[in-house]
């Protein structure tokens, strides 16, 4: 006889694990990492800020992130034979899987691979951190026939990501905000991507597999993708009429409209959403340029009035990663380098206590005997 037992489809709601790392307290509309709130050091610390509190548990003093940024720059170049494999790739390949390719061969520099200490996968985790900025950007300019660009040591973390990205020294409201882009899709909780990673590295896979696999889910437009889609929709059409009309024909398809609508923020507007709005506004007053910013909007108001939903952290991230001059294939992949910080901090946790995920199914298939 089959025994029958609760199934939760898309596991909604159901503990999988417990961790130190964050928590989306949505009673207090909060996002905690390490005891700290995310929104309001999105105000008040940067990307570096959140990279130390999460992978050394507090925030740094004003010595130790000039150490932490100085060690990532030792890692900023990659090896050689990494930028040779990009070179042999179909150039149809997508951006994330040209970036799931470098990570998985990175793992072959390591001559340590099979530790997996907190101290050993630490020492990981800030290597792909310094990896990441470099292999991001020309695994994607190799696909597209441009020659390799090289960091620029001399500028911060988040201005040398930015300026390898578009070719320009970015301005300082520019790096400002693109930091902060990066710290607030730093860390998460337990999506999809992070739950991957903590699974896979459950069977004491090494900490590049974990991330592949990440990549793998945050590939998908239902995840880390949704950006992507939403900047696509806003390119379809050219005014703010055009825009509402273009999302009231997809809701009389019931089509998904990307950028709305959270696992866990059901009923209100995702927090990381408003402060990347405001950064829109910051962008568009630079640029004199309001149309985005009012297409948006428009949208956010027509969609709360048709379906009760609210904007999540893609739909504001896509015009701004626009404005400042990122290619749409780069988005998702920025979305990963940014979370590598939060996915390696789960992998060393998982490490530290682990137990294998094993979970059941019910059985609905042909009766047995």
């Amino acid at each position: 006889m089959t025994i029958k037992e609760k199934y939760v489809p898309g596991l909604e709601g159901v503990i999988a694990s417990e961790t130190a790392i964050s928590f989306l307290d949505t009673a207090k509309e909060k996002i905690i990492i390490k005891g700290e709130d995310l929104i309001a050091l999105s105000k008040n610390n940067d990307y570096l800020d959140v990279v130390n509190l999460l992978l050394e548990g507090e925030l740094p003093s004003s010595l130790e992130k000039v150490a932490l940024e100085d060690k990532l720059k030792q890692h900023y170049d990659l090896p050689e034979k990494v930028i040779e494999l990009l070179k042999l790739l179909p150039k149809q390949t997508h951006p994330m899987d040209a970036q799931r390719t470098g990570i998985s061969m990175l793992s072959g520099y390591d001559d340590d691979l099979d530790d997996r200490s907190p101290s050993a996968n630490k020492e990981r985790a800030y290597q792909l951190l310094g990896n990441l900025p470099t292999l991001t950007v020309n695994s994607y300019r190799v696909l597209q026939g441009q020659e390799i660009v090289a960091p620029k040591k001399d500028l911060s973390y988040s201005a040398n990501f930015l300026s390898m990205i578009t070719g320009k020294l970015p301005t300082e409201l520019e790096t400002k905000i693109f930091d902060q882009l990066l710290l607030l899709y730093s860390e998460h909780e337990m999506p999809n991507s992070t739950f991957t990673a903590r699974v896979i590295a459950s069977t004491q896979s090494d900490i590049y597999g974990a991330l592949t696999g990440a990549v793998a889910s945050l590939k998908g437009n239902l995840h880390g993708g949704a950006n992507e889609a939403v900047m696509y929709m806003l390119n379809d059409v050219k005014t703010v009429a055009e825009f509402e009309e273009l999302m009231l024909k997809k809701l009389q398809k019931k089509e998904k409209i990307m950028g709305f609508g959270h696992r866990v923020y059901m009923k209100k507007m995702d927090p990381r959403a408003l402060i990347v709005k405001k950064a829109l506004k910051e962008l568009s007053a630079q640029a004199g340029d309001d149309l985005l910013l009012e297409m948006c909007e428009a949208g956010e108001r027509l969609m709360e009035r048709e379906k009760g939903l609210y904007p999540n952290l893609d739909y504001y991230a896509a015009p701004v990663y626009w404005m400042l001059g990122i290619p749409i294939p780069l988005y998702t992949p920025i979305f990963f380098s940014a979370r590598t910080a939060g996915l390696c901090a789960h992998v060393i946790e998982q490490h530290e206590n682990n137990r294998i995920f094993r979970p059941r199914v019910n059985y609905i298939g042909k009766a047995y005997s």
